[in-house]
């Protein structure tokens, strides 16, 4: 049975309707009703869902009309509205509001948040229906991180939102990294089997003065449904409404308007809409009546800005084990439209908004990231320093986890290491000595390089010269000292036998030279003396008087000579070499080289190089 059919038997049987109460939320169904009661000119109150221009069948009436069709919002449909509050008062720029179907959020994707910098998400809590397998709300939850959100909004029953604490606190979402804010009709408290949950718990607070007068109707006329605010403010609706048509009909505001003047639907032709020029629901709605407020009193202004006055609470909830082990309260919001949070303590609210904290990736590559267990994060490093100083300017915090390398592409397009973490959103910085590259710059953001290098440089650590105290006896080797040692007695002995036997020695011919200044006798030991110091500066003094003698002395002479040289210029060499020593300038030199092993970091831009030039002159050569 239709509307209309209903509507043309009220008609026929002389029931005349005084007003429509339309309790539709929202959807095909509501604007149905505004439809019909527009096109008849029937005086309604209207309990949907829907701020200005939301009513599109009530968008373009005339000012009478709008003074007997009347909206007004339910508590469903203003308590989102403190999400825009929270945002502003928090200053938060990334945001995901999940609902339940106990809220009617499709009007308000576009004006919740409107004019306000912050990017956000609505979208329904999905339920296990609507997955194949696994948790539909973790997944839900990962897919919104995946988003770079971190603020979350939980708009539903108390049931509904322990379920998405629950989903939230198995997949490690409860940390300084996140900020939740639970948000309810309801009058109970969260009950969550979670380990460790911190939420900001929203919830409607009962005016004291009227606290009398809903128990007296819950008892009275078995109120009981939940939730309360929703169930005394429909009561209070059809109460308010029914008591506004009493009163009209009492002060003859009902004839005098032409209120009694009906046509069906069918006599309709889109034109002939009765007129009722004076008739003002909104007047007598608007007047104090003997019935007290069940849960709060009305606000009555135009339609979408009408609602039902009352208070919601902000609490900071700990829930561990299932239960709430700590709450604090942090303060009230009024319900309405742009009101400002009334707050114990600002600083306590501030508390609970989610830390900037950046998961930073790197490779240890000493000196830019070594390990470092002193400090804070675990890491030292020129890099370390440089982000700490970065954190210090733009107030923020991180951590910092390391991988095995910078990351290269494979035949099939993926990546792995400090690239594939970025790529994945599992890191936000990478930090290293990480070389610019042009598939590398197609996936990623670089920095500009604080130390910019061109082409490939080659590093080796400078020779160290080992000191010693007979440094001065490996400027020749150990050959050639034996060979000196083994001249040195050789000629000694030679010497000695020359002068010992010969007739014209001083020692075999003592009256010959009996009369000479110089009287010295070479035996062995005076031999080894002459020889030895014939090599110093100082000389070796009186030489032999036989000529074979002599010979032999200025044979040891001439050798001495030489060997005293080539001994100074070695010396001479062996002390400057290591400083000048320039071995490897180029790749060409490193590669005809044998003493220094070498090879490229994995997965680094040099190993690139190579494996392209490698690849590029085989096929040259094929």
């Amino acid at each position: 049975m239709t509307i209309c059919t209903t509507y043309n038997s009220m008609l026929e049987g002389q029931a005349f309707p005084h007003l429509v109460l339309d309790t539709t939320m929202s959807g095909m169904g509501s604007e149905t009703v505004k439809s019909f009661t527009s096109a008849l000119a029937l005086p309604t109150v209207s309990a949907s869902f829907g701020q200005d221009g939301d009513l599109r069948q009530w968008r373009n009436l005339e000012d009478s009309e709008k003074e007997y069709l009347v909206q007004i919002c339910p508590p469903a449909d203003i308590i989102p509205e403190i999400v825009r509050s929270i945002v502003l008062n928090q200053n938060i720029t990334n945001a995901a509001i999940l609902f339940d179907d106990s809220f009617v959020m499709d009007h308000k994707y576009k004006s919740l948040l409107q004019n306000v910098a912050t990017r956000h998400v609505i979208t329904p809590i999905k339920t296990a229906s609507e997955t194949m397998d696994g948790d539909p709300i973790g997944d839900q939850l990962q897919q919104l991180r995946k988003l770079d959100i971190v603020n979350y909004f939980v708009l539903g029953s108390v049931s509904n939102i322990g379920r998405v604490l629950k989903a939230a606190d198995q997949i490690g979402f409860f940390n300084r990294k996140f900020a939740w804010h639970a948000i309810t009709q309801d009058d109970g408290e969260i009950k969550c089997e979670c380990r460790n949950a911190s939420v900001i718990f929203v919830k409607p607070y009962p005016n004291t003065a009227y606290q009398d007068r809903l128990g007296s109707m819950q008892r009275t006329y078995q109120l009981n449904a939940l939730p309360v605010i929703a169930a005394a403010f429909y009561f209070d609706l059809t109460l308010h409404s029914f008591l506004t048509v009493k009163d009209m009909i009492s002060d003859g505001a009902w004839i005098k308007h032409n209120a009694t003047s009906y046509i069906t639907c069918d006599d309709y032709d889109g034109k002939n809409s009765p007129k009722r020029a004076g008739l003002s629901i909104r007047k007598y709605f608007n007047k104090d009546t003997s019935e007290i407020p069940t849960y709060g009193a009305f606000l009555l202004s135009t339609n979408g800005q009408s609602f039902m006055e009352f208070q919601m609470q902000l609490t900071s909830v700990d829930v561990r084990s299932s239960s709430s082990d700590k709450s604090t309260t942090l303060g009230t919001w009024q319900a309405g439209f742009d009101n400002n949070l009334t707050l114990v303590d600002q600083q306590v609210m501030a508390n609970m908004t989610a830390d900037v904290v950046y998961r930073v990736v790197t490779v240890i590559q000493k000196p830019f990231i070594y390990k470092d267990e002193t400090a804070p994060k675990g890491f030292g490093g020129y890099c370390i320093d440089l982000i700490e100083k970065i954190a210090e300017i733009l107030k923020f915090d991180y951590e910092i986890v390391a991988v095995d390398h910078f990351g290269t592409m494979d035949e099939n397009g993926k990546w792995s290491g400090l690239v594939k973490e970025l790529m994945e959103k599992r890191a936000d910085i990478g930090l290293g000595s990480m070389s610019v590259m042009a598939e590398r710059e197609n996936v990623i953001d670089f920095t500009v390089p604080y130390y910019d290098l061109v082409g490939i440089t080659i590093l080796m650590k400078l020779p160290e010269t080992p000191t010693s105290l007979f440094k001065f006896l490996t400027v020749l080797e150990n050959e050639v000292w034996l060979c000196i040692l083994a001249a040195y007695f050789f000629t000694s002995f030679l010497m000695w036998a020359f002068d010992r036997w010969s007739p014209y020695s001083y020692q075999n011919n003592r009256e010959k030279y009996k009369d000479d200044e110089e009287k010295r006798e070479f035996n062995l030991k005076e031999c080894l003396w002459f020889c030895m110091t014939s090599l110093t500066p100082q000389g070796g003094g009186e030489a032999p008087k036989n000529l074979s003698g002599r010979l032999v002395a200025a044979t040891w002479w001439l050798f001495g000579f030489i060997i005293i040289a080539s001994y100074t210029a070695n010396l001479a060499a062996f002390l400057t070499v290591s400083r000048l020593d320039t071995p490897i300038e180029s790749l060409d030199d490193l590669s005809k080289q044998y003493k220094i092993q070498y090879a490229p970091l994995n997965g680094s831009a040099t190993q690139v190089y190579f494996e392209r030039m490698a690849n590029i002159e085989a096929r040259f050569y094929e």
